[in-house]
């Protein structure tokens, strides 16, 4: 049977690693998040989880059980409970499933190598609403983990391309914590 890596440690791994790594809090103001408006979250877990931190959040919103499991094996939480801001693309368990088969116990192996990596690359510094990337079709945003995704905006459907080529589909955006916000994805994105 395959091991899962659950998303929700695997967004408390790459915030801790965004409130760790990175001092340019004013990127953020100027790298919004894409966002999508087709696809809107029934109810919305912004207004009701706007108080709790993106690690309950991820972990209330149910969909996220390879994250959270993999932020406990890392011994994230406490970053990711942090002031923040951080504006999180938040791969689902579909997501992951995605991946080859072993990849991600591959990575668990080695939690502060690649899998660092590859967190930290779904992570912007600052809190970036959907609303702010409608207009940014083709530019590109500066992660924690120091590389860039590229926005891609059609109509009201957006989507990011990674370094490696592949894209993800924003599925659901501004689930709003008390220290950031959470916009989900499909597919996680790779750094190289």
């Amino acid at each position: 049977m395959r091991r899962t890596l659950p998303v929700a440690a695997i967004l408390a791994l790459a915030l801790t690693t965004a409130a760790c790594g990175s001092d340019d809090t004013d990127t953020a103001a100027s790298t919004p998040a894409p966002a999508t408006t087709s696809a809107s979250p029934s109810p919305s877990p912004s207004e009701s989880m706007a108080s709790a931190d993106v690690v309950d959040t991820a972990v209330a919103a149910g969909d996220f059980t390879t994250l959270a499991a993999a932020l406990t094996a890392s011994e994230l939480v406490g970053t990711l409970k942090g002031d923040g801001p951080f504006t999180v693309f938040a791969p689902t368990d579909a997501a992951f499933e995605k991946l080859p088969e072993g990849t991600v116990d591959t990575l668990l192996e080695d939690p502060k190598g690649d899998l660092t990596q590859i967190l930290t690359y779904h992570v912007v510094p600052g809190k970036v609403m959907a609303a702010d990337v409608l207009t940014m079709d083709g530019q590109k945003v500066k992660t924690v983990q120091g590389g860039e995704l590229t926005i891609n905006v059609d109509g009201d459907k957006v989507s990011l391309t990674d370094a490696a080529g592949g894209t993800s589909n924003v599925t659901a955006t501004d689930v709003e914590a008390s220290n950031g916000v959470i916009h989900v994805i499909d597919t996680v994105l790779m750094p190289e």
